[in-house]
Formats: structure tokens, C-alpha cells, sequence
């Protein structure tokens, strides 16, 4: 029997069948659970409250929020008057600068106190309105005003976020209530994921991991989401056991600390139900994969996404289906994978080739970049920048990044905003940033200079510090007389990554 296609539609159209007592959300902190019938309230009443403030259909809302319940809410809502642009709260002032005016942000939601660096950002020129949770345990926005709302359609735009190229700078990607929705609805089918479900949400809110897979593939299916302030491996199980978690989802930065923390031959209080573990948004290691799999008896399944698919496209499957240490399994859902070669040519299996997608769930362009469109996609395929090749049984694996952008954690960072930086500097004369291998975080950032005046390894780190998100800015700097090259004058990143790797280790 084939299954039926994923119905696109508006984001809060996901919530609308499940019944309105079930719980849809649940605040750790406060042990406050939250019905859908409320959360429909309150996403509903937000949106008055956006449009009361001016925010119309097309508008950019800027949410710079720690994940909870206000974000969640906040997301909904600004997905439904206009679209939502969520941001990292750890950005500098100049990060918040450039992705507010880069999205022309109509207005920009903060918490009621600190967020500094985003208000300094938004001036005199971008309002801020304040998003709190109330005593009742409602999620309220600082303007009392309320207006009603053109509803979107599912080809509107619900969400646009920022990704990094190796060059250049970073590209907005637009996705539609209709895409978000049926890559809710891929996540959901590949996990069999029912209104038992219980996710704990332990990835942000401002990237697709977290809002998609973790939060919008669980409130979809009618299952409940566990949102924390933070992730905390020291409360982790504690949240897992009292709330009865059957998944999470998280990059292996976070499992690895989990791991480490397990005792030897002891399956941890909270663990009980989980039914499976995912891994998603950078590789998995095998040993990682098996270390998890015996400390916390799930299984746990790698999956590979990225914003342009508003999150996933291929997933190891559940048992008794085989997962594939090493592998990030089949397409899922309603993703076609391919491996085209630099021609335009799609290959055979086994061959190595860059990994092509398409599908209802891929984006067909990005906004007002048509040098990056023209590059990205061939005959109605996304490049995805990334190496590997399909085995006898349709399963990818990843070989490496054709691009270069250095991963860590999770967290996809463009090498030349870090070199545009250095280069700021004015006893710098030549700076390339990359990757180097790190335990935890995967990635680590790093970088290599010549210098044209007189400054310390210390004195770049301090100045980059001031200057960059704690995430972005190099933890080394290599000061060298030249840095190397190809024969024909190209600087290449992983060359130089090389050259330096045994200083960097």
C-alpha cells in the first residue's frame, strides 16, 4: 500500500487537530505544562498583538530569544503575520547588525531584560517588543494592542534564515509553511512518531535542527515537546525521567557529553522509555554512535539535513530496518538524493560525486542572489556542497565538504568572515581561517596570519574576541612568514588546515 503524500500546510495548521487538553508543551523550570488549546491561544493573541504593532504579510520579525516557551510561541506567531527570522542571542552587535538589516526586520523580539548587544544593534531604528511568560504561565508580548491578521497561505514565506558560504556573504534561505510543514511531516514518518511521543528539545530554536525536527515534527503528530532554557548534561536525565522523554535529538557535540558523564554498566534513570536517539548536523562517529547506543539501550540513528531542506533528507532507519555506523542512511520522506559529478552528470552507486537533492521540501532559490542560485542548482538539483556516494542499498555516505566551512558543533561557520576580521586588524596583512580537529566540538576554529606590523598571538585572539561570537572566533592563531599555496597562487583552506594541524593539535 502506498503511502499518501504529506498535505502542505500553514505551520499553526499543524496544531488544529489535536485535542485542545492534550499537553503540546512543557517548561522544565517552572513544571509547567502547556495544552494545545492554550498554545493555540497564545500563538493567535501574539500575532494580533504583531500585527497591532504594523507587522504585515511579508514583513521580517526578528526573534533573539533562549529557546522555551516564549520562542516557540513567538515563532508561530511571527511565522503567521509576516515571517519569522530567528537569530542567535550570543551574536556581537555587529552580528546583530548585519542580519537585522540584511532581513530588513520589521520589528525585533527580545527577552524583557539583558540582550544587550541586540538592542544596541536595533538603535533607534528597529522597535523592540518584550516576550515573557506571565505568572499564569501565557506567553505575553510587551504591546497590548491587538489588530486582526491576514492568514498566510502555505506558499508563503514562514521562516528565512541565514547560511554561510565559504566566500561571500552569508545567504538567505526562504522556506514556506508548505516546505516546513512536509519536512515536519518527513521527520515524523521516518521516526513513526505518534501523539505519545515526548521530545526533549535540547538543540536552538534558530536553527532547523531544533525547530523542525525536534519541535515541529512532535507538535505535528499531536506528541508533547520538553523545552529548556539551555542544554544541561547535569539535569538532563533528571528532565528525561520526570517528563518521560522517548527521543532526542542532538548534534554529537552533546551526545559525546552525555557519554562521558555515563556510569560503566548502568543505564541512567530517564532512559527507560527512549525509544530512539537521534544525531543530526554534524558526523557521527562510529565508536560515539556504539558508546551511546550501550550506555543509554536505544538505538541511535544519524540523519543528515540542512537549511535548504528545511532540515532533513536522509535518516538511518529505525529496527528492525539496518542502521549504518558511518552512514546517514536512505532519503527520507519526500527527498530524491542523487551524486552528480562536476559535468552536471548523476552517477551510479559507489561512485564519489557531490550529493544532489531535490524534492516538495528543498528550496528553489535563495533570496536576491542569483550568482548563488546559479551555482547551487542544476537541472532543478541542489548542490549541497558535500562529498559521498550511495551504497548497494541506497544508504549516503559523506566523504567530505566540498565547501569549507568549518563545523563546529553543529555550528556552521563561514571562514571568511573570520579572515575579514583579522584582516581588520591593522598589523595584518594576509589571515585565512579553518577547521582543525577537536574532541568535543568536532571542528575548532583556527587561523593562520602574516603579519605586516607588530602584534602577539594574544593580542589577535583579544582583538577577535571583542569582535566575534565566542563560537566564530579562533581559539589559535598561527603567525608565519607565508602562507602556502597552489602552483598557480590559490590559497586552498584544507592545505593550509594541513600545514598547521600539528601545531593546532
Amino acid at each position: 500500500m502506498t503511502t499518501p503524500p504529506p498535505v502542505p500546510m500553514t505551520l499553526l495548521g499543524l496544531l488544529k487537530d489535536h485535542p485542545p487538553d492534550s499537553t503540546a508543551c512543557v517548561v522544565p523550570e517552572k513544571d509547567l505544562r502547556v495544552s494545545y488549546g492554550a498554545l493555540r491561544e497564545q500563538v493567535i493573541a501574539c500575532a494580533e498583538a504583531l500585527s497591532a504593532a504594523g507587522v504585515k504579510p511579508g514583513d521580517r520579525i526578528g526573534i533573539a530569544l533562549p529557546n522555551g516557551l516564549p520562542n516557540v510561541v513567538a515563532f508561530l506567531a511571527a511565522s503567521m503575520v509576516g515571517t519569522a527570522a530567528p537569530l542567535n542571542p550570543a551574536y556581537k552587535v555587529d552580528d546583530f547588525r548585519f542580519y537585522i538589516d540584511d532581513t530588513s526586520a520589521r520589528v525585533l523580539l527580545l527577552p524583557p531584560n539583558g540582550a544587550e548587544a541586540a538592542r544596541e544593534a536595533a538603535g533607534d531604528t528597529v522597535p523592540i517588543i518584550a516576550v515573557d511568560l506571565d505568572e499564569s504561565g501565557s506567553v505575553r508580548l510587551s504591546t497590548k494592542d491587538r489588530a486582526p491578521f491576514t492568514a498566510p497561505s502555505v506558499d508563503d514565506v514562514a521562516l528565512v534564515l541565514h547560511t554561510s558560504g565559504s566566500t561571500g556573504r552569508p545567504k538567505r534561505v526562504p522556506l514556506t509553511h508548505a516546505q516546513l510543514s512536509i519536512a515536519a511531516d518527513n521527520v515524523a514518518r521516518t521516526y513513526n512518531l505518534t501523539d505519545q511521543d515526548v521530545s526533549l528539545c535540547v538543540m536552538p530554536l534558530f536553527h532547523v535542527h531544533g525547530l523542525v525536527a525536534s519541535t515541529m515534527a512532535t507538535l505535528a503528530t499531536g506528541g508533547t515537546v520538553i523545552v529548556p532554557a539551555k542544554f544541561n548534561p547535569l539535569s538532563f536525565w533528571r528532565v528525561a525521567r520526570d517528563y518521560g522523554a522517548t527521543w532526542y535529538s542532538a548534534v554529537p557535540t552533546l551526545h559525546h557529553l552525555l557519554a562521558t558523564r555515563a556510569e560503566a554498566g548502568k543505564r541512567p534513570e530517564g532512559a527507560e522509555k527512549l525509544r530512539f536517539i537521534r544525531s543530526c548536523s554534524a558526523s557521527l562517529s562510529p565508536q560515539l554512535m556504539s558508546d551511546l547506543e550501550t550506555a543509554f539501550g536505544a538505538p541511535v540513528l544519524e540523519a543528515y539535513g540542512m537549511t535548504e531542506a528545511a532540515h532533513q533528507m536522509a535518516s538511518n532507519p529505525l529496527p528492525p530496518s539496518d542502521r549504518k555506523p558511518g552512514s546517514v542512511g536512505p532519503n527520507t520522506g519526500t527527498t530524491q538524493i542523487g551524486i552528480m559529478n562536476s559535468e552536471g552528470t548523476l552517477l551510479k552507486s559507489g561512485d564519489r560525486g557531490e550529493v544532489v537533492i531535490r524534492g516538495a521540501n528543498v528550496i528553489t532559490g535563495y533570496e536576491n542572489n542569483p550568482e548563488a542560485n546559479a551555482s547551487s542548482f542544476t537541472d532543478g538539483w541542489f548542490r549541497t556542497g558535500d562529498q559521498g556516494y550511495l551504497d548497494a542499498d541506497g544508504y549516503l555516505l559523506l566523504t567530505g565538504r566540498l565547501k569549507e566551512m568549518i563545523n563546529r558543533g553543529g555550528e556552521k561557520i563561514s571562514p571568511r568572515e573570520i579572515d575579514e576580521v583579522l584582516l581588520g586588524h591593522p598589523a595584518v596583512a594576509e589571515a585565512v581561517a579553518f577547521g582543525t580537529p577537536h574532541p568535543t566540538w568536532g571542528e575548532e576554529v583556527a587561523a593562520a596570519v602574516v603579519l605586516g606590523g607588530e602584534a602577539s598571538e594574544a593580542d589577535l585572539l583579544a582583538y577577535c574576541k571583542e569582535r566575534m561570537a565566542d563560537f566564530k572566533r579562533p581559539k589559535q592563531i598561527h603567525i608565519t612568514d607565508t602562507i602556502p599555496r597552489t602552483a598557480t597562487g590559490k590559497i586552498q583552506r584544507r592545505k593550509v588546515a594541513e600545514v598547521f594541524s600539528g601545531a593546532a593539535s
